[in-house]
């Protein structure tokens, strides 16, 4: 009942036009009561983490579709399916190693950073937001590893959550 609620309280939202700031609550509300194990990183604090050179930088994750990467992704960030059951390409890293997993929202990933967990990782993340709010707030993105300003909007109801300038163009979208 309480994924229902969670789920229908952010379409509602998204299909009223909400003010952003309810939106995300809603967003941040439904994937929390989803996954309520799951650990969420902040945009900011990965962001410290990855101008920090005294830490070691985290492995990215982004769970969304090969179109979705192509039109930008945040730099170094490998591409994961969401709905593997598990990760064999990351079986060579420790139990310990930070991971932050992204998506467009912070949904998909979820369920990866849960995948992960259940693999034995112990320092996995979901980053809060994803790359909407990463990019929203004016955060570097890569394609073929130089910067652009375009992010795949995923869809027309959940694309309302990036900024307008932002949200690629259907051109770019086969780039």
């Amino acid at each position: 009942m309480r994924r229902l609620f969670a789920s229908l309280l952010c379409a509602v939202a998204l299909q009223a036009g909400c003010s952003e700031a309810l939106t995300w609550r809603a967003v941040d509300h439904m994937i929390a009561a989803e996954y309520p194990d799951v650990t969420a990183l902040t945009t900011d604090s990965l962001a410290a983490q990855l101008a920090d050179d005294t830490s070691p930088t985290p492995v990215l994750l982004d769970a969304r579709s090969p179109d979705e990467y192509a039109v930008s992704h945040l730099r170094g960030a490998r591409r994961v399916r969401p709905s593997a059951d598990a990760y064999p390409a990351l079986d060579t890293l420790a139990s310990d190693t930070p991971i932050v997993v992204y998506c467009s929202v912070g949904y998909r990933s979820a369920g990866v950073v849960q995948a992960l967990q259940a693999q034995g990782f112990s320092e996995v993340y979901n980053l809060k937001g994803s790359i909407f709010r990463w990019a929203n707030e004016g955060r570097p993105v890569v394609r073929n590893g130089e910067p652009v300003s375009a992010v795949h909007p995923y869809d027309a109801s959940w694309g309302q959550l990036l900024t307008d300038s932002l949200r690629a163009s259907p051109s770019s979208e086969r780039l």
